[in-house]
């Protein structure tokens, strides 16, 4: 019997953003946002990804399998850590969270390599997103986000994990894939096309990984 499934957007996204998978998904499922993830943030929330882990724990409903995309993931592997109850499996789809290249000025470079090859309607689909979550907000949860260090935490998961990048993505390595994935004993998988949206490019492919992690045995 395949478990729920929670999916929080990627940094300045929305719901939408997940729109081309869940269709694909025949296991229930759920979007939830966040402050600086598809909701602007007041000006004292705080935004670290283990804040927002607590914040999210607070709004799942039941023990499910937990998606993550780009810099969601941090949030939803310090929501696995902290309450680990939630927790069946984790999906994360194109990670960040490495600090050896979190600059601005390389984390942009890399996000405009990746965007390259990426098909564009995809400025149709995120430009009422990030307007939705206001740039103000964007700003400081990638700020705290770029400071948080997936590598260092992620051994912590106690339950199974898969990372999933697209073949052309710059912001998330093949060589970071694999690490993280060798840090968790997870499995890591890179899909034959797309860059750091596969969320939006490999809806059908996503959403079957997505629906494996959903079917597997409780690891608890």
């Amino acid at each position: 019997m395949n478990v729920p499934v929670v999916l929080v957007p990627g940094l300045g996204l929305g719901p939408a953003s997940y729109d081309r998978t869940v269709e694909h998904l025949t296991t229930p499922y759920h979007v939830v946002s966040l402050p600086g993830y598809g909701e602007p943030a007041g000006a004292r929330e705080d935004l670290r990804p283990q804040a927002l882990g607590t914040a999210l724990a607070d709004k799942i409903r039941e023990r499910g399998v937990l998606v993550g995309h780009s810099a969601s993931c941090q949030i939803v592997v310090e929501t696995a850590i902290a309450f680990p109850e939630l927790v069946h499996a984790l999906v994360l789809v194109a990670p960040t969270g490495d600090i050896r290249a979190s600059s601005w000025v390389d984390l942009a470079a890399r996000w405009l390599g990746s965007a390259v090859p990426e098909s564009p309607r995809l400025i149709r689909v995120v430009t009422p997103q990030y307007a939705r979550t206001t740039l103000s907000t964007i700003a400081r949860a990638g700020e705290a986000a770029r400071h948080h260090d997936l590598a260092s935490v992620i051994g912590r998961v106690l339950v199974p994990v898969m990372i999933v990048r697209g073949r052309h993505d710059l912001v998330s390595t093949a060589e970071w894939v694999g690490r993280l994935a060798e840090l968790c004993h997870g499995e890591a998988r890179t899909l034959p096309t797309g860059a750091h949206m596969p969320v939006v490019t490999n809806g059908p492919e996503l959403a079957a990984l997505i629906q494996r992690a959903a079917a597997a045995p409780d690891p608890v």
